[in-house]
């Protein structure tokens, strides 16, 4: 299935304490690219594996030191959109105590669906998006409907990530515009705990039950495991064992490992444990990427 991934989606300056520290103890930060789409892209390029990401940053200097970082990663930022009137969102990392984000009125949010005609899909294999996006703004959400309606009519696997983000919608209304963007997907990657919030399904084989037109399901369970159901089967590999500095983006790097796996067709178990490697490396940084390149 070689091809090359593109990755479309919101990112934002993310500052971040050099050590797992409070924000309000910390002296030294980090201002890094911070996005689920973008990292995902991140990782998948880091197999040398093409990634590419599409968005709009603010024609700014983080919306410049984003693209930048993502292209050291070897990320194919060029037709990112620079908006001279709407700004790069920020958000800031507090280890162990979540995130904040500053992301109201940000370039990405004024995403529509005219912009999704003009996204180039040419070689590309598999296009990966989250729910966040639907959730930025109506706008994005619009965008975020005719992509995928682009990319099944042009015959590119669609990748989804529930990636329920509480703070920008109530569970409430993300649950079901998330079930309706995951059956359209091909791929969709969702956590255990967060499908019970938005669902309210206690285990693996109920998500399966609520998605049976997916054809690959991953469902995630934290420090447990991951299960991939393909078709009528069924994988389950169990997570890796590390000491957690900071727990934000594992998400991205095992969907980021996964799909790199999946893009150099190796099959679903070795998918799994690719997605967990990833994971365990990101889980011991206050990073949400990892700066090595692999093929492990």
């Amino acid at each position: 299935m070689m091809g090359a991934l593109l990755a479309v989606g919101e990112t934002m300056a993310m500052v971040t304490p050099a050590t797992a520290e409070r924000l309000t103890d910390a002296a030294d930060f980090r201002v890094d690219a911070g996005g689920a789409e973008s990292n995902v892209a991140a990782h998948v390029a880091s197999f040398g594996v093409p990634a590419r990401w599409f968005s709009r940053l603010g024609d700014d200097p983080l919306g410049h030191r984003i693209a930048r970082q993502l292209g050291e990663r070897g990320v194919d930022v060029s037709a990112v959109e620079f908006d001279a009137r709407h700004p790069t969102g920020v958000y800031f990392k507090d280890p162990g105590h979540g995130v904040r984000y500053y992301r109201a009125g940000s370039a990405a949010s004024f995403l529509s669906a005219a912009d999704a005609s003009a996204v180039d899909l040419d070689g590309v294999a598999v296009l990966h998006v989250s729910g966040i996006t639907a959730a930025i703004s109506s706008s994005a959400a619009s965008f975020l409907e005719a992509l995928i309606g682009r990319a099944r009519d042009a015959g590119v696997t669609v990748s989804f990530d529930v990636n329920h983000r509480a703070p920008l919608w109530s569970a409430a209304a993300a649950g079901p515009a998330l079930l309706a963007l995951a059956a359209r997907a091909d791929i969709v990657f969702v956590g255990r705990d967060e499908a019970e919030v938005l669902w309210d399904t206690g285990d693996a084989a109920s998500i399966r039950d609520l998605m049976p037109e997916v054809a690959e399901l991953v469902v995630k369970d934290g420090d447990v495991g991951a299960t991939a159901f393909v078709g009528s089967g069924a994988v389950f590999e169990p997570a890796l064992r590390v000491e957690v500095v900071e727990a934000v983006g594992a998400g991205d790097a095992f969907a980021g490992g996964y799909l790199s796996a999946l893009l150099e067709g190796l099959a679903p178990a070795e998918r799994l444990r690719r997605g967990h490697h990833r994971a365990a490396l990101t889980l011991q940084t206050t990073s949400d990427s990892v700066d090595e390149r692999t093929t492990t």
